[in-house]
């Protein structure tokens, strides 16, 4: 959840990339972007069962949910683009598999299958709004993180004030089982750390700008990171391909054209 906030932090202080608004600024792989989140969601297994620091009831139960929630979640997220945009996208199940990782993370040990499940289908309607709006504004922050760890990760920790079960996880009930202090101690901490993370976040990167850049010049975003930092493309052919010249930063590297 921290990291969600303090993302729009630092998307507020860096600013909008150059062409933000005016160019489509589109993923370029969508293969590559579905093995990464499919890689993430069996890491993430480990991730949650292992919380629980033994093979015991708690990491069996955090596994089984880590399991159920996201698949919930993308069964939601498929109807919602169907929707909004009358197609299924391969980037929005990937999105939609982080998201039900992320809210199931703070969740996972304390609430039932059931309501694991439960939990996968309501987090995705506010993560879903938080990316429709976002690409409304002038807010570059291309990978969604607000949405997808901060509004994730701030549902999945309210959602333990409500539907936690001493019968399932041995430590305490939710409101819905009688125990409504436990809300509480979880709105606060829902408030406290995204309200940490992101003043922090901006107070150190407004810091760190007085004393040096944290974007590169506009003539380098023009040209391209790969080009300007290492001298060559991930794309070497193509609309997108330029010849990698000295001019461009290389002191002895040969002209594309020339090496082919």
């Amino acid at each position: 959840m921290g990291s969600g906030f303090s993302a729009l932090a630092a998307a507020l202080v860096v600013g909008a990339r150059k062409d933000y608004g005016r160019q489509a600024l589109l993923p370029h792989n969508a293969v590559y972007v579905l093995v990464g989140a499919g890689l993430l969601w069996f890491g993430w297994f480990g991730f949650n069962g292992g919380s629980g620091f033994s093979t015991g009831n708690p990491s069996i139960l955090a596994f089984t949910n880590t399991l159920l929630t996201p698949a919930c979640t993308l069964l939601v997220w498929f109807a919602l683009d169907a929707i909004r945009g009358r197609r299924v996208t391969a980037i929005g199940a990937a999105t939609a598999i982080i998201v039900g990782c992320v809210g199931i993370t703070p969740a996972g040990g304390f609430v039932s299958p059931g309501y694991a499940m439960l939990l996968g289908a309501l987090v995705a309607l506010p993560c879903y709004a938080v990316i429709v709006w976002r690409t409304r504004t002038r807010v570059d922050e291309t990978l969604d993180v607000l949405a997808a760890h901060g509004i994730a990760g701030f549902t999945g920790i309210l959602f333990i004030g409500f539907f936690a079960q001493l019968s399932w996880n041995g430590a305490a009930d939710g409101l819905l089982f009688g125990d409504a202090g436990q809300l509480g101690w979880q709105a606060l901490a829902a408030v406290a750390a995204p309200a940490y993370a992101f003043s922090v976040t901006y107070v150190l990167l407004r810091v760190l700008g007085l004393v040096m850049p944290l974007r590169a010049d506009e003539r380098e975003e023009a040209l391209g990171m790969d080009v300007t930092y290492h001298g060559e493309e991930a794309y070497a052919s193509g609309e997108g391909a330029i010849l990698v010249t000295p001019e461009a930063g290389m002191e002895e590297e040969r002209p594309v054209a020339d090496a082919a």
